[in-house]
């Protein structure tokens, strides 16, 4: 998969309640300023709201703007001064306490109520500030069935293959918006259904002509006629209240080689780090402001495992069948750990068991006509596969699931294998020729971002997991479970 830019607009408006009265004669005047980290312990200011007079519980009208990425762990810190000047300086002004958080932590949690700390981390009094989250962005879209009648014929030797062309018009002229499917040899073509997207065919003014091949049409009459819906976003479906289920599967094959040596892929050095733990960590560190109870199922494959030493393709890491989860991406790193001394490596190494445990639970999420889970498995492997007709019959079923598939390949083995699971290249079709639904496989191997480091890892493998998840609801019709936005 090509990595996109899965980046839209989130306005934050902010209140809070209960803050510090530094003014003798009055209370305080309160403004709050928003900063980002971008590394280590350097935060830059973005923007502030207005200063309010005389009050102690602000409702602070001006929204905050930010871009919103889902793949990267955008850290913020909200802090609240009384400003007594009226350059509002905050050189001259009174610090009533701040509040840092992730960006993912508050659009997961669409309201989010934390308390204000002083630079000390002591509690600001019992000050609290609470963090609204609204997507700005003209979900619209056009729903169209079009069909054409003798049509004239162009081709020498056969009948014509037809298709259409939207256009839109821009200050530059005249820009490709669709294309439809082609229709091989027929000249009174039905295309199957599509949607465009209002923003895509007229920037969302409807009064605007767009243009279909050479025919001119004024949206506004088109749209009448044709049907405008609303497409949920991945914002619609994650503030709405769908759940992102994380659970990580880890290669304990014998070609990973033995751990107690530092050429083993399951080496821990003493700085505490393999291949292994930094995409744990990576991809962990994004998916975990998704799920409320950040409880993650950890599994390993291809081990003889205690007490029997069968080989297992599907073993908890924490040796409890029952309840395999594990508190946080801590709790999974703990788990590996311990895990690493109480297994022998061996083989083979299959990826369909797995694939099919997770699948399991998206076939059951599926019966609540609610998109209110999503499924991504992060398989973490050396790259030597030996069950592929398998795993692309779990892969393919997988496809009508509400579910993702992550493949990381650690080491230096030939990840041609992975590269053809991953659908870039065509789709994807099982041994018997069943092809997938869409793509939902995305491989990356690690070694690429050796020097890059481990937030370039995650940006790469997850950027394109918000369009995955809500192309999948929209697909099926499936609404958030809480649907506050009118269809």
């Amino acid at each position: 998969m090509s990595q996109v830019n899965c980046v839209t607009k989130v306005a934050l408006t902010i209140s809070c309640d209960n803050l510090l009265d530094m003014d003798a004669f009055s209370k305080s005047d309160p403004m709050c300023v928003l900063r980002m980290n971008t590394s280590g312990p350097h935060w830059y200011e973005i923007c502030r709201t207005e200063k309010i007079q005389n009050c102690l519980n602000p409702r602070f009208s001006k929204s905050l703007v930010l871009d919103y990425y889902f793949e990267v762990v955008q850290k913020l810190r909200f802090e609240v001064y009384d400003i007594d000047t009226e350059n509002c300086s905050l050189e001259e002004a009174d610090f009533l306490g701040q509040m840092e958080c992730t960006l993912g932590q508050i659009v997961s949690s669409s309201k989010l109520t934390k308390p204000l700390v002083r630079r000390d981390r002591t509690p600001a009094g019992s000050g609290t500030i609470t963090i609204c989250a609204e997507e700005q962005t003209d979900n619209r879209v056009v729903a169209f069935e079009a069909a054409a009648r003798k049509l004239d014929k162009k081709d020498f030797f056969g009948k014509s293959d037809p298709f259409l062309e939207f256009y839109k018009q821009t200050e530059t002229g005249w820009q490709l918006a669709h294309r439809t499917e082609v229709i091989k040899n027929n000249l009174n073509p039905t295309w199957k259904p599509f949607r465009i997207s209002m923003q895509s065919l007229c920037g969302g003014d409807v009064e605007k002509l767009i243009k279909v091949n050479s025919v001119f049409i004024d949206v506004k009459n088109f749209t009448r006629q044709s049907s405008t819906v609303k497409e949920y976003t991945f914002l619609d479906y994650i503030m709405g209240g769908c759940q992102i289920n994380f659970t990580i599967a880890i290669d304990f094959t014998g070609s990973n080689g033995d751990p107690k040596s530092p050429r083993s892929l399951h080496y821990i050095n003493p700085q505490g780090y393999n291949e292994y733990l930094a995409a744990i960590w990576a991809v962990g560190n994004v998916i975990q402001d998704y799920d409320s109870d950040k409880m993650f199922p950890a599994f390993g494959f291809g081990a003889q495992i205690p007490p029997t030493w069968q080989v297992s393709h599907e073993f908890p890491i924490n040796f409890n069948p029952a309840n395999p989860f594990c508190a946080g991406v801590e709790g999974v790193v703990l788990a590996y750990q311990q895990c690493l001394p109480q297994v022998k490596l061996y083989g083979p190494t299959n990826f369909a068991p797995i694939i099919n445990h997770v699948a399991h639970f998206g076939r059951q999420a599926l019966q609540q006509q609610t998109a209110s889970q999503y499924f991504v498995l992060l398989i973490i492997t050396d790259g030597v596969i030996t069950d592929m007709d398998q795993t692309r019959s779990a892969i393919v079923n997988a496809s009508r699931l509400p579910m993702s598939i992550i493949i990381v390949g650690v080491g230096g083995a030939d990840f041609e294998a992975m590269e053809f699971l991953d659908g870039d290249d065509g789709t994807l079709r099982s041994a018997t020729g069943e092809a997938a639904l869409r793509d939902i496989v995305q491989f990356v191997p690690f070694r690429q971002f050796t020097n890059a480091g481990s937030a370039a890892l995650a940006q790469c493998v997850l950027a394109e997991l918000p369009d995955q998840m809500a192309s999948f609801f929209n697909l099926f019709d499936l609404k958030p479970p809480s649907d506050s936005c009118p269809s």
